[in-house]
């Protein structure tokens, strides 16, 4: 099997982006690169009336589901209606059905070479295989978001990161503590983030995707997305518009930080871009790391 760094996998354009707070609210939104988008909204396929709505809002990224959202009765209605969509000039990434489903190789061959689609992520993903053969089902160009959501597909993922087409990993968190028995608190939930996000790096892979956070509670929105950031992942699962602003905010550098690594990026290059002693680089990727994800999310230092 060939091994696809994110270098060499497929590059689609993100969606709008939503400005967080210390932005420029004079600037007119942007696309997000897929690689560093923060919020990725989850639209039932079964309401194609909502389909335009979602694109304009502030969401990073957004995910048409033919999957979970969709009893089996109405998956060809579902896949259609995504497929309508997209084709009279929308955009967005779709959740297809789990490889060992009868509605996969439906999904793959329907969704083939239709304008608009950004990438698909492949639900209940436990192998690399079933990555590398929906890549290449649908033309091997199309990048490939593994949901991740069992104790299998945590035990599979420094290999499901390295499978040709995998683009970023994401975590079904529900079904995986169906899946378990686990409970949802940081703590229990700490080992599938971990290992999801040391596979990402052992993959080559942009930082993997949070599960998302049920109910209208923005507070604890902004206390699961601050634990996302703190486990090391750099994008989280919505399910309605509303979360994104939260989500992009916490998400993003803050201010603070903007204004600590343009301090320093300024004295690096007055002092001639010398390192000076074991932490000063360290600080200067972590200076660099801000400063791009700032010019891409419009932060400004406070």
């Amino acid at each position: 099997m060939t091994s696809t760094t994110a270098a060499e996998s497929p590059r689609p354009t993100g969606a709008d982006l939503s400005r967080p707070t210390g932005a420029d609210s004079s600037r007119p939104a942007r696309s997000v690169n897929p690689e560093i988008a923060r919020s990725w909204l989850l639209v039932n396929a079964m309401r194609p009336e909502i389909f335009s709505e979602a694109s304009s809002s502030r969401a990073d990224a957004v995910i048409l589901d033919i999957e979970d959202a969709v009893d089996p009765s109405h998956k060809g209605e579902a896949r259609e209606n995504v497929i309508r969509w997209m084709r009279d000039g929308g955009q967005a990434w779709v959740r297809i059905n789990d490889a060992t489903s009868p509605f996969w190789a439906d999904d793959l061959a329907g969704l083939r070479g239709t304008t608009g689609l950004l990438g698909v992520m492949l639900a209940k993903t436990e192998s690399s295989d079933q990555v590398t053969e929906s890549y290449h089902r649908m033309d091997g160009k199309t990048p490939v978001i593994p949901l991740v959501e069992s104790a299998v597909g945590i035990e599979e993922a420094n290999h499901i990161a390295k499978a040709q087409g995998a683009f970023r990993l994401a975590f079904g968190s529900g079904d995986f503590r169906r899946d378990t028995g686990m409970a949802a608190t940081p703590e229990a939930m700490a080992y599938p983030r971990a290992k999801l996000v040391v596979a990402s790096r052992v993959g080559g892979l942009p930082g993997p995707i949070d599960g998302p956070t049920v109910g209208t509670n923005h507070p604890i929105l902004r206390e699961q997305s601050a634990i996302t950031v703190m486990m090391g992942m750099t994008g989280k699962l919505c399910l309605a518009i509303d979360q994104t602003t939260v989500i992009n905010e916490v998400i993003s550098p803050t201010p603070s930080d903007v204004a600590w690594a343009s301090d320093f990026m300024r004295d690096f290059e007055a002092n001639g871009r010398v390192i000076r002693d074991g932490s000063d680089l360290p600080r200067l990727g972590r200076a660099e790391k801000i400063m791009k994800l700032a010019t891409a999310f419009g932060v400004q230092p406070a």
